[in-house]
């Protein structure tokens, strides 16, 4: 009876501490930007200083570097026509007639020019008051060649998607051409490559780049959205 009355005793308690540990806030900005863009220096500045100002926190930072400025002079190193898909998923969310550079996007769920400090003060304030309904482990993380294979467990069940993004801590490039020529421009958390998927629970391979240097320093930054894009968790892991 004891041993009984333990073990119900014992598993009232994991789901206590599961609920607990899905109450965390998560503050997730998703910055669109391109070198190419003049107006995106100041936003890839805001969010390096975001970076670093809230390291210790459950606040992250990315940087999805899209395509369609690439015919005006100068062709970003960093960009996929995937992440230009993306933004325009978020285009329609926010039922926008045309997408912008540069675009800050919150958890999901508001977007703003990303230079603008007083919004981005405002969106750290209210997302840190708000609580998440899923939670990420990241596990098993093995690099082999150009591949970076891990396996990912999620629980609660408020998802419709986990994205695992393979990020590059930072660049400095210097610019030859298009509208910031002869500037040198510093991103940070740049997304090389994303995977999308929708089970709770899997193991999954992500290609690293070929721009990607043996120096650069990577992590994983995972995170899950609902059907309206909003983010329910995220998580970091250095590799």
């Amino acid at each position: 009876m004891q041993k009984k009355l333990l073990m119900v005793l014992t598993l009232i308690f994991s789901i206590y501490l599961n609920a607990q540990e899905s109450q965390e806030s998560v503050v997730l900005f998703e910055l669109f930007t391109s070198q190419g863009c003049s107006s995106c220096p100041s936003a890839d500045k805001l969010l390096d200083k975001i970076k670093h100002e809230y390291k210790d926190q459950n606040v992250f930072v990315l940087s999805y570097h899209v395509d369609y400025w690439n015919r005006l002079g100068w062709k970003d190193p960093f960009s996929k026509q995937e992440f230009s898909g993306y933004q325009r998923e978020y285009g329609k969310k926010f039922g926008s007639r045309s997408i912008y550079t540069p675009q800050l996007v919150a958890n999901g769920s508001e977007h703003f020019t990303g230079s603008n400090h007083y919004r981005t003060d405002t969106a750290l304030q209210k997302y840190a008051k708000s609580k998440v309904s899923n939670t990420i482990q990241l596990e098993n993380i093995n690099r082999a060649g150009e591949t970076i294979q891990l396996d990912y467990t999620i629980q609660g069940d408020k998802f419709n998607t986990i994205t695992l993004a393979l990020i590059v801590n930072e660049r400095i490039t210097k610019i030859s051409r298009g509208e910031n020529r002869d500037r040198t421009l510093k991103n940070t958390n740049i997304v090389a490559n994303r995977v999308v998927l929708t089970n709770k629970a899997g193991e999954i391979s992500i290609k690293i780049p070929d721009w990607v240097l043996d120096t650069d320093k990577l992590s994983i930054i995972g995170y899950t959205q609902d059907v309206f894009l909003k983010i329910t968790g995220a998580t970091r892991i250095g590799l």
